[in-house]
């Protein structure tokens, strides 16, 4: 049923073969990191490409809400920078997204990196209002303390249930 969504009829890409490096274990794309090893792209997006959008049962590759272009690392300056890119201009669910991804990254990467996470310029209406949301703390902090939020956050992230149509 397709009532009351904010982009009923999306479009859905198929989800590119995962890269593997010789040393990557089968589990989790980070643990290969030794401390002469570089972090990257790929291994930023490996951690995320497979969170479900809040709305509908893909992974957020699937939609092109994002991709390792969209994703910079700057190991040197402990700065990894997400921009991601909203199926519809109005999408009420951008926020929850990209809160997704906030969690995703504080849990995998450890905190002495700085995550900025923006919607792609001109890809939302409200882009001004959701990129400070996401990106201040304190306001973090207090979504992740509603119940609701936190639930739906973590249906996201922890969804065995990702179909590829």
């Amino acid at each position: 049923m397709t009532l009351g969504l904010i982009n009923a009829n999306p479009v859905v890409h198929e989800r590119r073969e995962r890269l593997s490096r010789a040393d990557d274990p089968p589990h989790h794309p980070l643990t290969h990191l030794h401390p002469d090893d570089v972090l990257d792209a790929l291994d930023v997006f490996d951690t995320v490409r497979d969170i479900r959008d809040p709305e509908h049962p893909y992974s957020l590759e699937q939609l092109s809400v994002l991709s390792e272009e969209s994703i910079t690392v700057d190991e040197r300056l402990g700065r990894i920078q997400i921009t991601f890119t909203p199926t519809v201009q109005h999408c009420s669910m951008a926020a929850v997204i990209g809160l997704c991804l906030r969690v995703k990254l504080m849990q995998c990467f450890p905190p002495h990196f700085k995550v900025d996470i923006k919607v792609s310029p001109g890809s939302l209406t409200n882009e001004e209002a959701v990129n400070k949301q996401l990106n201040d703390k304190e306001r973090v902090a207090a979504a992740l303390e509603n119940p609701n939020l936190r639930q739906l956050v973590d249906e996201c992230l922890y969804s065995n249930e990702l179909y590829s149509y």
